[in-house]
């Protein structure tokens, strides 16, 4: 079991750092493309589209490692004021809602990829993109949180839910 957390936590070490070079990506693209404006210059067409498709991959690949650091949003208002042991449950209780979400999601993305890959979708607008290059991610990453989210469930790692930053 510790060998496949190592894996998981490798897999969503990589992602995020996929989604941080993106960043720096973005940055750059919307500086060049500015500057291009400024400049009197025509943006080259891919360079917006790529923005776009950034930010889909940011938020996709680094939610993982968000769920994983403990990084997500949890609201402490309610949980701050329960005692120790039903802090536990509810913070059980709530992650294994989040797995049963992520599980949603993944099976409803895995369906929209199958979907586009059986319509022969594209992405039609700078570029012919295949739209399961796009929607690829949803599965994926849906997936991983579910796994991370069950580590809370399942595992001796939980959310203290304590106000403040104790985690």
């Amino acid at each position: 079991m510790a060998f496949a957390d190592r894996v998981l936590g490798f897999v969503t070490g990589v992602m995020a750092f996929v989604a941080g070079a993106l960043l720096v990506w973005l940055m750059i693209a919307v500086l060049g493309g500015v500057l291009m404006r400024n400049l009197g210059m025509q943006p080259f067409p891919w360079l917006f589209l790529s923005t776009e498709y950034s930010i889909l991959f940011i938020t996709m690949l680094g939610a993982p490692w968000l769920v994983r650091r403990r990084g997500h949003v949890h609201i402490e208002l309610v949980t701050a004021a329960l005692p120790g042991g039903a802090r536990r449950g509810l913070s059980r209780a709530v992650s294994a809602a989040c797995v049963v979400i992520c599980v949603i999601l993944a099976w409803q993305g895995a369906d929209l990829v199958q979907t586009n890959i059986e319509r022969n979708d594209f992405d039609v607008r700078a570029y012919f993109t295949p739209k399961w290059w796009l929607t690829i991610t949803f599965p994926i990453c849906f997936s991983l949180m579910a796994l991370e989210f069950s580590r809370f469930v399942f595992g001796p790692i939980w959310h203290s839910g304590e106000a403040g930053i104790h985690e």
